[in-house]
Order: structure tokens, then C-alpha cells, then sequence
């Protein structure tokens, strides 16, 4: 642990702006959070873990993505590829995805009726 800060549950929820309450439900739905624990069991977060805090906190609060949603788009970039980054056409690829399968199912329903 040499040369790596780290932050108890209390100092890293004030930094985040967030209760500690909050940072202890989001360990249970995101692997990527997962503190060091001391003997006495203590949460201790790294800078890694308050950049990645950060960033959740910002697809939750500022862009109104549900734990799922978040979930999601952190894979994407995790993947390197960006949801809202436009496509070919203009059309930001959900939409694009979302057209195509509207177009699909009128496809079949036509199908269907003849």
C-alpha cells in the first residue's frame, strides 16, 4: 500500500458530495468498487476508486441514468466505444439500434397480414 493514498468511507463520502449510506449500496451493484478493508474492517478508498465514484456519481446525478443505464455505459467506455458519440448518418447509435428494430418488427407485422 506503499505510495497509494486512501480515504475512509467518511472522508471519501464528503468529497463526493454523497452519504456514506450511498457509496455502500453502489459497492453491491458495481464489481469495480471494491475498498480495502483494514482488520478492523473499514472501507478505505484509493484515488482509483474516487475517479470511478466520480464518474458514477455523474452518470447518476448530472445525466439522470438509472444503476442500470450507468452500468451500461461504463462498460461502453470501458470498451472504448461511445454511446453518445454520432454515427454514420447523424443518428447516435441507441437510436439507430432503436429505428432498425421498429423497422424490423413493421417488417413482420406486414408479413404477417399477407
Amino acid at each position: 500500500m506503499l505510495g497509494r493514498r486512501t480515504y475512509r468511507i467518511g472522508k471519501a463520502a464528503e468529497m463526493l458530495g454523497l452519504n456514506t449510506s450511498v457509496l455502500r449500496y453502489w459497492e453491491s451493484e458495481f464489481p469495480q468498487i471494491r475498498p480495502i478493508r483494514t482488520i478492523k474492517g473499514q472501507r478505505l478508498y484509493t484515488d482509483d476508486h474516487l475517479a470511478f465514484l466520480e464518474r458514477l456519481r455523474d452518470l447518476l446525478h448530472k445525466e439522470g441514468l438509472t444503476i442500470e443505464g450507468a452500468r451500461k455505459r461504463l462498460e461502453q467506455e470501458l470498451r472504448g466505444e461511445s454511446e453518445s458519440a454520432p454515427c454514420e448518418g447523424g443518428l447516435e447509435p441507441s437510436l439507430k439500434r432503436e429505428v432498425r428494430d421498429e423497422l424490423l418488427e413493421l417488417r413482420r407485422l406486414l408479413s404477417d397480414k399477407e
